[in-house]
Protein backbone atom coordinates (compact mmCIF):
# COMPACT_ATOMS: atom_id res chain seq x y z
CA UNK A 1 0.00 0.00 0.00
CA UNK A 2 1.35 3.48 -0.72
CA UNK A 3 1.83 5.63 2.22
CA UNK A 4 0.05 9.16 0.61
CA UNK A 5 -2.09 7.19 -1.68
CA UNK A 6 -0.76 9.79 -4.83
CA UNK A 7 0.62 7.78 -7.35
CA UNK A 8 4.22 7.77 -8.91
CA UNK A 9 3.66 10.88 -11.63
CA UNK A 10 2.27 12.70 -8.78
CA UNK A 11 5.42 12.34 -6.57
CA UNK A 12 7.48 12.46 -9.32
CA UNK A 13 5.70 16.17 -10.74
CA UNK A 14 6.08 17.52 -6.79
CA UNK A 15 9.33 16.56 -6.70
CA UNK A 16 10.26 18.33 -9.60
CA UNK A 17 8.26 21.38 -8.13
CA UNK A 18 10.62 21.88 -5.24
CA UNK A 19 13.60 21.55 -7.55
CA UNK A 20 12.25 24.26 -9.17
CA UNK A 21 10.94 26.61 -6.72
CA UNK A 22 14.01 26.54 -4.79
CA UNK A 23 15.92 27.03 -7.68
CA UNK A 24 13.73 29.86 -8.88
CA UNK A 25 13.47 31.03 -5.31
CA UNK A 26 17.70 30.83 -5.40
CA UNK A 27 18.14 32.56 -8.32
CA UNK A 28 15.97 35.46 -7.15
CA UNK A 29 17.83 36.08 -4.36
CA UNK A 30 21.44 35.93 -5.97
CA UNK A 31 19.77 38.56 -8.35
CA UNK A 32 19.97 36.84 -11.88
CA UNK A 33 16.67 37.95 -14.54
CA UNK A 34 13.61 36.77 -13.25
CA UNK A 35 12.54 33.57 -15.13
CA UNK A 36 9.12 31.44 -15.49
CA UNK A 37 9.18 27.36 -14.87
CA UNK A 38 8.90 26.92 -18.34
CA UNK A 39 11.43 29.27 -19.06
CA UNK A 40 13.42 26.94 -16.50
CA UNK A 41 12.82 24.52 -18.58
CA UNK A 42 13.84 25.32 -21.77
CA UNK A 43 16.91 27.07 -20.68
CA UNK A 44 18.03 23.66 -19.52
CA UNK A 45 17.86 21.58 -22.57
CA UNK A 46 19.49 23.79 -24.93
CA UNK A 47 21.99 22.60 -27.35
CA UNK A 48 25.39 24.70 -26.91
CA UNK A 49 25.47 25.22 -30.63
CA UNK A 50 21.88 26.50 -30.80
CA UNK A 51 18.55 24.61 -30.73
CA UNK A 52 15.06 25.51 -33.05
CA UNK A 53 12.42 26.75 -31.02
CA UNK A 54 10.09 23.86 -32.51
CA UNK A 55 13.03 21.43 -30.88
CA UNK A 56 12.88 23.26 -27.70
CA UNK A 57 9.07 22.96 -27.84
CA UNK A 58 9.46 19.04 -28.60
CA UNK A 59 12.01 18.68 -25.70
CA UNK A 60 9.98 20.52 -23.00
CA UNK A 61 6.88 18.80 -24.23
CA UNK A 62 4.80 22.18 -24.64
CA UNK A 63 3.25 24.05 -27.88
CA UNK A 64 5.36 25.75 -30.29
CA UNK A 65 4.17 28.98 -29.51
CA UNK A 66 4.60 28.46 -25.35
CA UNK A 67 8.17 27.84 -26.57
CA UNK A 68 8.21 30.98 -28.68
CA UNK A 69 6.96 32.96 -25.89
CA UNK A 70 9.20 31.54 -23.48
CA UNK A 71 12.61 31.69 -26.25
CA UNK A 72 10.83 35.66 -26.22
CA UNK A 73 10.85 36.35 -22.70
CA UNK A 74 14.35 35.01 -22.28
CA UNK A 75 16.12 37.28 -25.20
CA UNK A 76 14.50 40.02 -23.84
CA UNK A 77 15.73 40.03 -20.22
CA UNK A 78 19.35 39.31 -22.20
CA UNK A 79 20.02 35.59 -21.37
CA UNK A 80 19.43 34.01 -25.22
CA UNK A 81 19.95 35.26 -28.79
CA UNK A 82 18.69 34.51 -31.47
CA UNK A 83 21.01 33.42 -34.71
CA UNK A 84 20.55 31.86 -38.73
CA UNK A 85 20.32 28.31 -38.88
CA UNK A 86 23.40 27.20 -41.42
CA UNK A 87 21.36 24.45 -42.16
CA UNK A 88 18.35 26.57 -42.79
CA UNK A 89 17.14 29.83 -44.11
CA UNK A 90 13.72 29.72 -42.59
CA UNK A 91 14.58 28.81 -39.14
CA UNK A 92 16.65 30.19 -36.06
CA UNK A 93 18.78 29.26 -33.39
CA UNK A 94 18.21 30.09 -29.74
CA UNK A 95 21.37 30.05 -28.06
CA UNK A 96 22.84 31.39 -24.40
CA UNK A 97 24.15 34.86 -24.50
CA UNK A 98 27.70 35.50 -22.05
CA UNK A 99 25.04 36.56 -19.30
CA UNK A 100 22.96 33.42 -19.95
CA UNK A 101 25.63 31.09 -19.95
CA UNK A 102 26.70 32.59 -16.25
CA UNK A 103 23.17 32.23 -15.23
CA UNK A 104 23.26 28.64 -16.27
CA UNK A 105 26.51 27.92 -13.92
CA UNK A 106 25.08 29.39 -11.43
CA UNK A 107 21.61 27.24 -11.60
CA UNK A 108 23.54 24.28 -12.24
CA UNK A 109 25.74 24.84 -8.99
CA UNK A 110 22.13 26.06 -7.11
CA UNK A 111 20.91 22.62 -8.46
CA UNK A 112 23.74 20.53 -6.54
CA UNK A 113 23.68 22.58 -3.46
CA UNK A 114 19.62 21.38 -3.46
CA UNK A 115 20.43 17.56 -4.03
CA UNK A 116 22.45 18.07 -0.76
CA UNK A 117 19.73 19.71 1.27
CA UNK A 118 17.40 16.85 0.02
CA UNK A 119 20.65 14.41 0.90
CA UNK A 120 20.37 15.91 4.65
CA UNK A 121 16.82 15.31 4.89
CA UNK A 122 16.11 12.33 3.43
CA UNK A 123 19.54 10.75 3.56
CA UNK A 124 22.50 10.43 0.76
CA UNK A 125 21.43 6.60 0.46
CA UNK A 126 17.91 7.57 -1.11
CA UNK A 127 18.98 10.70 -3.01
CA UNK A 128 21.87 8.10 -4.61
CA UNK A 129 18.47 5.69 -5.14
CA UNK A 130 16.53 8.07 -6.27
CA UNK A 131 19.12 9.07 -8.80
CA UNK A 132 20.32 5.96 -9.87
CA UNK A 133 16.72 4.64 -10.68
CA UNK A 134 15.93 7.59 -12.73
CA UNK A 135 19.16 7.18 -14.90
CA UNK A 136 18.19 3.87 -15.71
CA UNK A 137 17.18 3.03 -18.98
CA UNK A 138 13.53 2.58 -18.77
CA UNK A 139 12.60 1.83 -22.30
CA UNK A 140 9.81 3.25 -24.81
CA UNK A 141 6.69 3.67 -23.11
CA UNK A 142 4.28 0.41 -23.07
CA UNK A 143 0.78 0.79 -24.30
CA UNK A 144 -0.78 -1.35 -21.63
CA UNK A 145 -4.06 -3.14 -22.40
CA UNK A 146 -7.42 -2.41 -19.97
CA UNK A 147 -7.70 -4.86 -17.27
CA UNK A 148 -10.77 -7.71 -17.97
CA UNK A 149 -14.49 -5.61 -17.54
CA UNK A 150 -12.57 -2.27 -16.42
CA UNK A 151 -12.05 -0.70 -20.49
CA UNK A 152 -13.84 2.71 -21.04
CA UNK A 153 -17.32 2.43 -22.72
CA UNK A 154 -16.69 3.00 -26.13
CA UNK A 155 -17.67 6.13 -27.80
CA UNK A 156 -20.53 7.41 -28.85
CA UNK A 157 -21.24 8.95 -32.02
CA UNK A 158 -24.38 11.96 -32.61
CA UNK A 159 -26.98 10.35 -34.63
Amino acid sequence: MHVTGRSLPQLLTEARRWFEEALLASLEEAEVAPVSPTQVQLFAVLDLEGTTVSELARRTGVTRQTAHQAVHGLVAAGLLEQTPDPASGRQRLIRRTPQGERAHRQAGVVLERLEDELAERIGRPAVDALRTALEMPWGAPPVLPSPPGEGLPPTRTPG
